[in-house]
């Protein structure tokens, strides 16, 4: 089992691999700031991986601290994803078992990661699951 300590700094280690932007991460460092990504235009380079802050919508962090207790986990960012099937918001997060951090690091450096994904529009349609991601303008894009 670690503690909020391993776990935080477990955290920055993915922030730094998945290519969060410096400033993301020392926020997080500092005071446990979470931003989250979100896509805005798929045809410009521009409208992709755009940074906001997470705490500028109360019910997504009251959502993201419930599943942190629920679940003893981290959240270090998320990613926001208009979908076919509903608006989704993909955790990603360091789970209690140190003994899968190696295999997550791993997987993240492929542009892969375990994360909780809530379906804002079907709460029944929220799962666990990997997505495919990218780093753009320090931030990040889901691909699948």
């Amino acid at each position: 089992m670690a503690t909020l300590a391993e776990k935080k700094a477990e955290a920055i280690k993915r922030m730094k691999i998945i290519g969060l932007m410096p400033n993301v991460i020392e926020e997080f460092e500092k005071d446990g700031t979470i931003y989250y990504s979100e896509t805005i235009d798929r045809r410009s380079i521009f409208g992709q991986g755009i940074l906001y802050w997470l705490s500028n919508n109360p019910e997504w962090e009251e959502f993201v601290k419930a599943f942190e207790k629920k679940s003893n986990s981290l959240v270090y960012h998320a990613e926001l994803s208009h979908l076919e099937f509903g608006t989704c918001l993909s955790l990603f997060y360091v789970s209690n078992y140190d003994e899968e951090w190696e295999r997550d690091r791993e997987d993240l450096k492929e542009g892969y990661a375990f994360v909780y994904v809530w379906n804002m529009d079907d709460n029944l349609c929220s799962e666990f699951g990997t997505i495919m991601f990218k780093p753009v303008n320090g931030g990040i894009v889901r691909i699948a």
